[in-house]
């Protein structure tokens, strides 16, 4: 191995590093707590050496945003290619969805909520986030119905699977009902043959 590649080596395990603590320490005590003063000594590198890998704490959000965007495509396809037929897929679409957001707070808001610097729908869309759709598209568009564009059904129905996500979370809704809110939203939406 030559030095160069030692040191590209070096540095992404470093990055990796300081994504993985920031998600950790925003999971425990919000994203508030992750301060690149506070990463530097979780990971015992100094605050220069953060800011070689990330101009600051919104490039760090995003980067937690993009692992996310990953894991959530993989949670989501993994449930739906688990199930037969488009009712169930989409049924475990969303509770695959409901429940990658429910374990991981604040990856979610650093996905949706907060700016980490990451353009959404647009060609500069970095591929994590697009994949992520894709993922939801892949059994969403097979019951968008006739006359429906897939992607604008693929929209409405993150939209809503987004509100209950975050409605849940912030104690709106009665704890109870969250399977009866799914096979509404599958039931009232989905199209299925």
């Amino acid at each position: 191995m030559s030095v160069q590649e030692r040191k590209e080596r070096e540095r992404a395990h470093r990055e990796r590093l300081i994504v993985a603590t920031a998600r950790e320490l925003a999971e425990q005590q919000g994203w508030d707590a992750v301060t690149t003063r506070r990463l530097a000594e979780r990971i015992e590198y100094s605050q220069p050496v953060l800011y070689s890998h990330f101009s600051g704490k919104r490039e760090i959000i995003g980067a937690v945003a993009l692992e996310g965007a990953t894991e959530m495509a993989a949670a989501v396809r993994a449930a739906a290619s688990a199930t037969d037929g488009p009712r169930d897929r989409v049924v475990a679409l969303a509770r695959a969805y409901l429940g990658f957001a429910e374990r991981n707070p604040a990856v979610y808001d650093a996905m949706f909520q907060l700016d980490g610097g990451l353009a959404f729908a647009r060609e500069d869309t970095p591929e994590p986030l697009k994949d992520a759709f894709a993922a939801l598209l892949e059994s969403l568009g097979e019951v968008a119905g006739e006359g429906v564009h897939p992607g604008l059904f693929t929209e409405v129905f993150w939209a809503a699977l987004h509100g209950l996500a975050t409605l849940t979370r912030a104690g709106r809704l009665p704890p109870g009902d969250a399977e009866r809110r799914v096979r509404l939203l599958v039931d009232r939406l989905a199209v299925v043959a």
